[in-house]
């Protein structure tokens, strides 16, 4: 699993294309070579995966059980919109028009990157997204990740 960091601004170009900027590009996994998969994320943003995380995450996704009617809606919506593309020779990479017009994305975008992909957003959605983080942030961090402190303590005592 990568572990992907940073946050850059960018700007579609009229082909649709982003360049992945150096910072970024620097930390893509070899394995990946090059090759990315794009698809629907959550919160109306563009998932970009590497291609080699996108292979585990769908290999992890196609052993639900499609005897299940939650699992079929979930795989099919996880699935609905994804494409794969390559890194350009200049850096750049297609988001096609249908996944740029689902995350509301239009010029300006800001690349997101965790964990093992990378979100792309709308600037003005993203920067709505994260305006009432101070207050938002400590309680979310509180509810997330409070319980791992305690059960941590629960362990150290024993």
């Amino acid at each position: 699993m990568g572990n992907l960091i940073g946050e850059y601004y960018c700007k579609l170009d009229a082909k649709g294309r982003i360049m992945i900027p150096t910072g970024l590009k620097k930390q893509l996994p070899p394995e990946a070579n090059e090759q990315f998969v794009v698809n629907r994320g959550f919160e109306r943003c563009v998932a970009l995966y590497p291609k080699n995380e996108w292979n585990s995450i769908a290999r992890e996704i196609n052993k639900l059980n499609r005897f299940n009617k939650k699992n079929r809606e979930f795989q099919r919506y996880f699935f609905r919109g994804a494409s794969a593309v390559s890194m350009d020779s200049t850096g750049r990479v297609l988001v096609p028009r249908s996944l740029a017009a689902y995350a509301g994305i239009e010029h300006e975008v800001v690349l997101f990157a965790y964990g093992d992909y990378v979100e792309i957003w709308d600037k003005a959605t993203y920067e709505n997204l994260l305006t009432d983080e101070p207050e938002d942030f400590a309680n979310l961090a509180e509810e997330v990740m409070g319980d791992k402190e305690q059960h941590q303590d629960d362990k150290d005592v024993s």
